[in-house]
């Protein structure tokens, strides 16, 4: 790929304010048929963070509405209906020219130390060695996984991916999270289907997120491995359905996420 894809997708969380709570980002440059829609979360999580700046990100809900065009920038209106002194709710319209492309809502919590923590999760597996690196197109960042995303095989609907995004400031961490949790629950879907993989995509298949949360339980630093550990317990009726959780290499708990999307065979 032509471009830097690490500063790249940098350059898009730096969104310009055009004043009134309206914000510009610029598009990725991906030879990708449209705009990514990790691209859509990254920028959506900045935006709320930005409108809502002394708390931090606890929940982002989006829905995707029509494809983005590449190669041009997208228009962000944030309103913020609620704001108080220790939650925040911020509505927000993704459009380019007179086409809304996407909306999400985003809740944002200042968060509170001493008082009693308890999760239930499995433990994170041993980080896989450097022979199991995958190269996953639209992360910038290495990333390894002890089984493979697209088999040929009937396989079990669950992934669980390791990926290091590299050190940044903390308040871009929700978003790079956000943005690496679009990558992979559609191929998880696929998993168990004989004979499917992504590269069927527009072919075999037809596939587009139609929307996607993600849940900040912890503030967390980037620089570290990460575990994305997702499961698609239903593909039916022309959609498919996962969720996941992303966890820290010790093993807590730092976000969870769901995606349905559409997939239709035929």
């Amino acid at each position: 790929m032509a471009t830097d894809l690490w500063n790249d997708l940098l350059g898009c969380l730096d969104l310009a304010p055009l004043g009134g709570g309206a914000y510009e980002g610029r598009s990725q440059q991906l030879e990708y048929r449209r705009l990514f829609g990790g691209q859509f979360l990254a920028q959506f999580a900045r935006a709320a963070t930005l409108a809502a700046p002394d708390k931090g990100l606890k929940s982002l809900h989006t829905q995707f509405l029509r494809e983005g065009r590449t190669g041009e920038p997208v228009h962000y209106e944030t309103d913020v209906p609620q704001q108080g002194r220790a939650f925040a709710t911020v509505r927000l319209t993704a459009s380019q020219g007179q086409r809304v492309i996407a909306v999400a809502n985003a809740s944002l919590h200042t968060w509170e130390d001493g008082q009693p923590e308890r999760q239930t999760v499995d433990p994170a597996p041993a980080l896989p060695g450097p022979e199991r690196t995958v190269d996953l197109g639209l992360l910038p960042w290495e990333s390894r996984a002890a089984t493979d995303l697209d088999t040929e095989k009937s396989e079990p609907p669950g992934y669980e991916l390791w990926t290091l995004i590299p050190q940044v400031h903390r308040v871009l961490a929700p978003a790079l999270v956000a943005y690496a949790t679009d990558l992979t629950p559609i191929g998880t879907a696929l998993r168990p289907m004989a004979g499917v993989t992504q590269a069927g995509a527009g072919r075999a298949f037809t596939s587009a997120v139609t929307s996607h949360t993600v849940w900040f339980h912890r503030p967390f630093d980037t620089g570290e491995w990460l575990l994305l550990r997702q499961h698609s317990p239903l593909a039916a009726h022309g959609r498919c359905f996962g969720r996941g959780d992303v966890l820290s290499g010790q093993g807590a708990l730092i976000a969870s996420y769901a995606q349905e999307a559409l997939l239709r065979f035929g």
